[in-house]
Order: structure tokens, then sequence, then C-alpha cells
């Protein structure tokens, strides 16, 4: 485990430090005990684990942190939040209280839970500190995941832990209380009586969102506090102390020793921190017992995201597609579970200006080469190439003269991107609008997930009511084969046909 020394060096000696021969102290080491399901993550860990915990936990926290985003994008609520994100927590980075421990199993569970969780939070925190933008996103991401665990805490333990934070906040005395209690009394929404409420005494810089809603009396300084508001103080903490942990991390990372092993998966990391990437499994996207045969790509198109569509579009516009293009739809193809038999039948079908000679001297390899069917290396297990993912699609080249793969959302211009959507059947005005936003922002797959939302609204209100389909089946969507077996899936509710989910 990478360790992240920095951060043990005290505040208030920083200062004092020589930058050079002293910035980052020697470690101590401390067999961590975790005694409170939520953490300020001011000790790095120190105790070794293995490569592949290493990446996987961070993976499972980086898909925690990038539903929270996506949340926050699409303008959820925090109850929508919480009842989409609670399932996942539970999947891939569960933390039980400490009433739940009554064995010497569950002790160990409880354990090695809030190892996880400490762990892969410093692992993150390594990928995400290279950049401003990365380190503000991770700060962010990682504060809404405090707060929904500190809001859903057992009172009693939070209590124990906020004590254990030795938190330099100075309680209000009585006598001053008495001396600004009208100024306290109007600064505080919904009070009746002064004895109805204590307050403490912070640094009005500490508490700025308070600040910002005008929810606290100000005087020299000093920002009066009440005690109902002891959430908003907590985590303006937590924000603090993890952004100088993250600018000091930053710092660190040119010290760190280069370890080709843990590069390329901090450098992963942090490239996916905007989809949730994972790893594709084979079949993930085949619909069992969907009709995928040539003559049916085109009924089954309705349901391809916005980049398949289009180029679907711009097939059966020109009757061909450039190299990149057709490797893109071809993979796409195979991963809903086209066969590559009723492929190289879909694409000399689509090919109408060619004849078999030329269709099969030009063409025909490079279908049976992504599909595994011939060539080496990649291609020796028979399995060809994997469908491509929306990160993939998204760092790749964007398309030349001529060209039309890419991401739509990524690669067109605006109004060419609302012209297609238009052409598709997108005529919601505040769906649009809200693409606009999310391109000019740089969020394309949440683009792409909004317009998903929208044109299947009601079969997503009526699985959610009848509970035939979890949250973690309604998750963001990172993968275009995903789109298709969701689209799909969704469509066939109340049919006769349907296939389950």
């Amino acid at each position: 485990m990478i360790r992240q020394d920095v951060n043990r060096i005290d505040a208030k000696r920083r200062a004092m430090l020589d930058y050079k021969k002293k910035q980052f102290a020697t470690p101590t080491y401390k067999q961590q005990d975790y005694p409170y399901r939520l953490n300020f993550y001011d000790i790095p860990p120190t105790a070794e684990i293995t490569l592949e915990q290493f990446e996987q936990w961070a993976i499972d926290r980086l898909k925690i942190l990038a539903e929270i985003e996506a949340c926050s994008f699409r303008n959820k609520t925090a109850a929508e939040t919480a009842a989409h994100i609670t399932p996942l927590l539970q999947k891939f980075l569960p933390l039980s209280a400490n009433t739940s421990s009554a064995s010497g199993a569950a002790d160990q569970r409880l354990k090695n839970e809030r190892q996880k969780d400490h762990y892969s939070h410093f692992i993150l925190r390594l990928a995400f500190s290279a950049t401003e933008d990365l380190r503000r996103r991770f700060v962010r991401a990682e504060t809404m995941l405090f707060k929904f665990r500190f809001q859903q805490d057992d009172s009693k333990e939070r209590r124990a832990f906020i004590e254990s934070l030795n938190l330099d906040w100075e309680v209000v005395s009585d006598e001053e209380k008495r001396e600004l209690a009208e100024s306290l009394v109007n600064a505080t929404p919904g009070l009746r009586r002064l004895d109805d409420e204590s307050w403490y005494k912070v640094d009005w810089e500490r508490v700025p969102e308070l600040v910002e809603r005008r929810s606290v009396y100000l005087r020299k300084g000093k920002a009066y506090v009440p005690g109902r508001e002891q959430l908003s103080m907590i985590m303006a903490e937590f924000t603090a102390r993890l952004d100088r942990a993250m600018e000091l991390t930053s710092r660190a990372l040119p010290r760190l020793d280069e370890d080709d092993r843990l590069t390329p998966i901090l450098n992963h990391l942090s490239k996916n921190f905007g989809s949730a990437e994972s790893v594709y499994s084979e079949g993930e996207g085949v619909v069992d017992g969907a009709p995928i045969t040539a003559s049916s790509v085109d009924h089954l198109s309705q349901h391809f995201p916005l980049c398949m569509r289009s180029l679907h579009m711009t097939l059966r516009k020109n009757n061909h597609l450039k190299h990149f293009g057709r490797l893109q739809y071809t993979l796409f193809l195979k991963g809903i579970g086209l066969s590559l038999e009723e492929c190289i039948v879909f694409w000399r079908q689509s090919f109408k200006g060619f004849t078999d000679d030329e269709f099969n001297s030009r063409y025909k390899y490079n279908i049976r080469h992504a599909y595994g069917d011939v060539g080496g290396d990649v291609n020796r297990r028979g399995r060809g190439y994997p469908p491509y993912s929306c990160q993939k699609i998204l760092s790749e080249s964007g398309p030349g003269v001529g060209q039309t793969h890419g991401c739509p959302y990524r690669h067109f211009s605006v109004d060419n991107l609302i012209g297609l959507l238009q052409s598709t059947g997108v005529h919601d005005k505040d769906v649009l609008r809200g693409v606009k936003e999310d391109v000019e922002k740089t969020r394309y797959h949440i683009a792409c997930n909004r317009v998903f939302e929208w044109a299947h609204k009601a079969e997503i209100k009526k699985v959610k009511e009848d509970g035939t389909w979890s949250q973690t089946d309604l998750d963001t969507i990172v993968h275009p084969n995903t789109y298709f077996k969701r689209s799909y899936l969704l469509k066939q509710l109340g049919k006769p046909s349907n296939t389950n989910n």
C-alpha cells in the first residue's frame, strides 16, 4: 500500500518545517481498530494489501462516487439520491454499525468493511490528486457520501464519533447568550425561546454554507452556530480537512516511488471517474430470447443509444460506413447477440453498391476478425474484440471528414446534436436544454442517461412502483450494449413475449 505520510504532520507545525528537508515526516505505524463507522480519514493506512485488493476496492468505491455525482448532475432530491445509492452501497461498499456486531464472525466482517472503506478512500485520493478538477470533484463526492452516512448513522455512535474528533468548537456561555439574545433569535429561523437552543462559536470561514444561507449570527469574525446546524459544521470540517489533504497529496505525488504495477491502475481510475467505468462481461448486453437477426436490426435500432443509432441511420442513408464506424457498430451488434453469420448477412445487404466479390475481398475478413473467427494474438481464443464502452468511445480520436463513429454528445456540434436528437423523436424542450447544459460541462454520459430516462420514464416508473427491478438495475448507463438491453427489456413490459430481466 502506498502511504501518504504527509497527513501525519501536525497543522500547527507544518508552517515551521523546512519544505525541502522535513516536508514528509517519518511514518508512525498504527494498527487501525476502526471504533466508529464514520471516518474523517486523517490517518493514512500502513498495513499491506494485495494488488487485487488495491484495484478492486478502489473500483468499488469509484462506482459509488460516480453514482453520487451522477445523481447530483441530474438534480435528484436527497430522498431520490438516498434511494438510489443505498443498494449500491450495500453491494459495493457496505459499512455496518457497531450494533450489528454480536459475534466473532460479525466483528471480523465489520473490521473488513471498515478497512476496505479506509483503504479505498486513500487509493482514490492518490488517483484524483493530480489535477485541480479531479481534486474538486473527489472532495465534493466524498463529502456527499460522508453526509449520507452521517445522517444514517446511529445517534449514539454518531455522538461518540464527534466527541473523538476533539473539534475546537467554543460553546457559547449562558451569559453571552443573554447578551446577544435578540441577535441570536433573529438569526435562527424557527426559534421561539432562547433556552430551546445551544450555540457554538467558530471562525466564520469554517461554515461558509451557513453564512451563505444567513442561518448564523456573525460577530467579530465569529459565527454563532445553533446546535441544530451541527451537520453543516461537521460537513464543513470534513471538506476543509480533505481539501488540505488533497493539496498535500498532490505535492507528494512526484516523490512517490514509481511502481509499474500501480501507475496504470491509478491512471485508469482517474480517467474513469466520469463514467464509473467497469469491465464489460461477455454476453452482458445479450437479451435471452430476443430476435437478434440481420432482418431485425432495423426494428431493434429504436433501442440503440445515440452513437449506434447515428451509425445505423448513416448506413441506411449512404449504404456504407468507413472503417472505424464499421468496427464500432460491428462490435456493438456482436455484443447484443448478432451471430457472425447474421452479421455478415447484415453488412452484405447494407452495402448495396458492391458486388459479392468486392464485398468478400474488402469487408468480410474484417467482420470475421472482429468476431475472432480469423486472426491471431487477440483472437486466438476465438472471442475477438469486446464491444466498445462509453469511456473507450469518448477517449478515442473523434471522427474526421466523412466519418460518423464516436459519441455524438462528445464529437458533434451542439446544433448537429440537437438536430440528430430531434430526428430520433426527442422534442422535449427541457430535455434538450438539459442536454445542452450537460455537453457544455462535458458531462456526456449524463446527457445520454438524461435522454434514456426521458424516453423510458413511464416504464421506469412502473418497475420502481411494482418492485420488479431493483435500484441497481437502473444505475447510470456506461456502456452502449447496456443501454440497448435495458431499453429493450423496459419496452417489452406488459407484452405477451416479455423477457424477464
